[in-house]
């Protein structure tokens, strides 16, 4: 997420070149790793508070039910377009539906308040990271969510950032309010290096993540159930995570 129009610019490099995904087919239950959408929900405090109001109830003699909200798109678990800092590059409408999909990785990397996670630790627990990847990162960090901890989060380095890119990862996903450093540890002229090297080289970004606490370290199928918002920057989203089926099976066979 950003804070400063001021920051926004020119010069996507366009979508990576990936291998092609292979059909998602594994038969492990799904795990959703999505915050509710609530006016508690997770929300950096630069940004207002979402509000969600009945306007239309069957309890007021109304033959239906109807609900409004008002927030944010990178309000909650949500997923950034390349256009949140580029204005060359895709909104949220245009992005090709296997960029939000696909197998990948959740790495464990235990958190700490302002944690630096640099591209060492992305290599030492990351071997197994593929091109074309989704990369989930477990901080542990959610559990914070709702509490002043939050805002103190972990986040990535600009050679971390860059480590993903020369992976060929087409998205990272992160249990925090943001790929970059913490808003109040933010000096004048910060620059958001994870999200300019990542958005700028067509890796999606995820926040605000949870629940992945029992795959991490393990090969995961990924859907971000985002929304085709068109000439948005950001979308929010229904992620869902289910373990490979190489690592389902296998699974099986130690319980058995």
């Amino acid at each position: 997420m950003c804070d400063h129009p001021g920051h926004r610019q020119t010069g996507w490099r366009g979508w990576m070149d990936l291998p092609g995904s292979a059909p998602l087919a594994s038969t492990a239950p799904w795990h959703d790793l999505s915050h509710v959408l609530d006016e508690h929900v997770p929300n950096a405090s630069i940004f207002p508070t979402p509000r969600f109001e009945r306007i239309r109830s069957i309890r007021s003699g109304h033959p239906m039910n109807v609900t409004r909200m008002d927030m944010v798109v990178h309000t909650g678990t949500h997923v950034d377009a390349p256009c949140h800092f580029f204005e060359d590059a895709p909104d949220f409408a245009a992005i090709p539906l296997d960029r939000l999909m696909g197998t990948g990785m959740v790495l464990d990397i235990p958190g700490a308040p302002c944690l630096a996670i640099d591209a060492a630790m992305l290599e030492a627990r990351g071997g197994a990271v593929r091109a074309g990847d989704i990369v989930a990162l477990y901080t542990g960090w959610a559990r914070h969510a709702g509490t002043e901890a939050y805002a103190l989060h972990p986040y990535l380095t600009a050679d971390a950032a860059q480590w993903l890119v020369d992976r060929r990862v087409k998205l990272l996903a992160i249990d925090t309010p943001s790929a970059d450093l913490p808003i109040p540890q933010r000096q004048p002229g910060f620059a958001w290096p994870a999200h300019h090297i990542l958005l700028g080289h067509g890796v999606l970004v995820s926040e605000h993540l949870t629940g992945h606490a029992a795959l991490a370290g393990r090969r995961c199928e990924f859907l971000f159930n985002a929304l085709a918002i068109a000439g948005s920057d950001g979308s929010p989203a229904r992620v869902l995570a289910r373990l490979a089926e190489e690592d389902f099976q296998g699974e099986d066979a130690h319980g058995a």
